[in-house]
């Protein structure tokens, strides 16, 4: 029984990756700052735009997920028909996956900070993409994951409870580290 309890906690720590939606993709990133046309309010909401917010095509990456691009988070907030339509990725790209890429348009608060990035980062970026719905999985996971951890603690013996306290696996001696049987 203890270890059946056991092998579900340890199926259930594994489980959070394969819930999860986070999804790696080769993007091309291009920019816009508050004092082009559309810069000041999102297109489609006409919210407020802050820096690090991203226009996505909705059909590919959901509003509000999070995109993790090199070196910040941005949230997908805005959209726009030259990110629905990837001519900029179809015109710039070298090779089929440039060309089939993703494009978001990342917002900044000025030219000179958007010119800085791309050229630091260039043009094509790989990104991660966290959908709104796979956090609420993850939370939810999470919190199954506590729950199966306190009753599999509450299931175990008291040799094996200490041998957790101090980081040893089974078989292990507290003094030698060595794999030595205890009798």
């Amino acid at each position: 029984m203890k270890l059946l309890i056991l092998g579900f906690v340890i199926v259930l720590f594994l489980a959070p990756g394969a819930i999860a939606s986070e999804e790696s993709m080769l993007v091309h990133v291009t920019c816009y700052w508050r004092n082009e046309k559309s810069g000041h309010r999102a297109a489609w909401n006409g919210a407020h735009l802050r820096a690090g917010d991203c226009a996505v095509d909705p059909r590919k990456i959901p509003y509000g997920s999070t995109i993790i691009f090199p070196d910040v988070e941005g949230v997908a907030v805005d959209t726009g028909p030259s990110v629905v339509s990837r001519k900029s990725a179809r015109c710039n790209g070298r090779c089929a996956a440039e060309k089939n890429a993703l494009v978001i348009d990342r917002f900044f608060e000025t030219r000179d900070e958007a010119l800085a990035w791309t050229k630091a980062h260039g043009r094509f970026v790989t990104v991660r993409v966290v959908t709104p719905e796979s956090t609420a999985k993850r939370k939810a996971a999470d919190a199954n994951r506590a729950r199966l951890v306190v009753a599999a603690w509450m299931v175990a013996s008291p040799l094996e409870r200490s041998m957790h306290l101090r980081g040893l696996r089974f078989g292990e001696t507290p003094s030698s580290g060595r794999r030595d049987r205890y009798l």
